[in-house]
């Protein structure tokens, strides 16, 4: 397909240049999952060789990754956007090693399929199973659980293309491994990944209704120790909608009742009201990993699809004192919430990971799609939150900018320095990892 120059980078002297697809009016027709924020970039490049994709990173000037668009802000968002779905690239297993080495665009409920046609399994999975490996990495995306670490915590090496075309290799162990895996798409264009993997489990899923609040913060370590992993969802009423458990085989019994809360006699969807037909079984019915560890089956719309998202992650300790204060200030955001969620991620030695060398709580919102109520909103729970140490998902909406977070992570001058290294031209900088990370030059 031709292009024009002034619509992409003006691509020269090498065999097969990008597939783009320019939107109207000099812009890409994009949106994020949600609807709720339009890409700016004006071109959408496809290339479907490795060798294709080296060529455009050395030609373009600015250039970010588009991943399967989950996020909320515009982290994913540039001058120009390239796609990696049309990349060409195998997926191989190693029973011995138990690493499994993919395409990074690969979407985990994807990988999830074949990694259990040879009975192996991934530690985790977000709640989500549709989004892609690399991006949910990047962003040190997660499920639950008091011993389970972040999505990221999996990779064990990474083929990564820099802003000079270079290929390298980050593997486990080295000196730049930990700042290279939560990247947020800074240092370049991660092609190929290789994961942990482990044999295959069942799980099985059972849901307790009308939780208080007091036995919530009484037992809050031990309800979240309750199952391999345990999620919390709630609408800041008078009590807690629900408490999702998911269980191993070795896990102690599903209780009778959790501190109170008595088992859900049906199926429930995390939004309360909503058809729970697009969640995974329930009622402790066992099943493969894959289709009990997410909240939503892979072949049906997750969540309610026209929302926001926020989340912050808490030092464990101060989870209780953290919600308590947003439980006093609810008035304020409740009617913008279609649900919160609680859950517990282990601490990890990555750089960037908001479980960076702690572990955490997670306090998620899905709000309503209503873009100013909800940052107004946002302002009231920074202002408790950020003070307590909160780390943003880097994913998510947040107003949090460069200067706020920077006591955060303690490695944030290396990763910047590294940045330097690999991207001495910011190259894979955008609007938004200067205002909210690395600050403007």
């Amino acid at each position: 397909m031709a292009t024009r120059p002034e619509m992409g980078c003006g691509v020269r002297g090498w065999a097969g240049g990008p597939v783009m697809r320019p939107g109207y009016a000099g812009a890409v027709e994009l949106r994020n999952w949600g609807g709720t924020y339009r890409y700016r970039a004006r071109a959408l490049h496809r290339p479907r060789t490795l060798a294709e994709l080296r060529g455009l990173v050395i030609s373009c000037r600015r250039l970010r990754v588009a991943g399967s668009r989950h996020s909320f802000n515009a982290i994913g968002d540039g001058d120009e956007l390239v796609t990696l779905d049309d990349l060409s690239g195998d997926l191989a297993i190693d029973h011995d090693a138990q690493i499994v080495s993919l395409p990074s665009h690969l979407r985990y409920g994807q990988l999830a399929e074949r990694l259990a046609g040879e009975g192996l399994a991934l530690a985790n999975l977000a709640s989500l199973p549709h989004i892609s490996v690399a991006g949910a990495v990047a962003t040190a995306t997660h499920g639950s659980g008091i011993a389970n670490g972040n999505l990221a915590t999996a990779i064990a090496a990474l083929e990564l293309v820099r802003s000079d075309g270079q290929i390298v290799w980050l593997r486990r162990g080295s000196p730049d491994f930990d700042g290279a895996v939560v990247a947020l798409g800074a240092l370049g264009v991660v092609t190929r990944v290789v994961l942990d993997v482990q044999p295959a489990y069942e799980i099985s899923q059972h849901v307790y209704e009308g939780l208080a609040w007091d036995a919530l913060f009484e037992h809050f370590d031990a309800i979240f120790a309750a199952a391999y992993s345990v999620s919390v969802f709630l609408g800041w009423r008078d009590r807690i909608d629900q408490v999702w458990l998911k269980r191993r085989a070795a896990d102690h019994p599903a209780p009778d009742e959790l501190f109170g809360a008595a088992p859900a006699p049906a199926d429930r969807h995390p939004i309360a009201g909503l058809d729970p037909a697009n969640c995974t079984p329930q009622l402790g019915r066992p099943g493969p990993w894959m289709d009990r560890l997410p909240h939503f089956r892979m072949g049906f719309t997750p969540s309610s699809g026209q929302e926001i998202q926020s989340e912050y992650h808490l030092a464990r300790e101060q989870a209780v004192e953290a919600i308590d204060a947003l439980r006093r200030i609810r008035p304020s955001f409740q009617q913008l919430v279609q649900v919160s969620e609680l859950r517990t991620i282990a601490a990890d030695t990555l750089w960037l990971s908001p479980q960076h060398g702690r572990d955490t709580v997670a306090i998620h919102f899905t709000w309503a799609p209503d873009q100013r109520a909800v940052e107004r909103a946002l302002a009231e729970i920074e202002a408790i939150l950020i003070p307590l140490g909160a780390r943003p998902h880097w994913g998510k909406l947040f107003l949090a900018g460069a200067a706020d977070l920077a006591g955060s992570y303690e490695r944030l001058a290396d990763f910047s320095a590294m940045v330097q290294r690999f991207d001495p031209h910011g190259k894979f900088r955008n609007r938004w990892l200067e205002a909210h990370l690395l600050g403007a030059d």
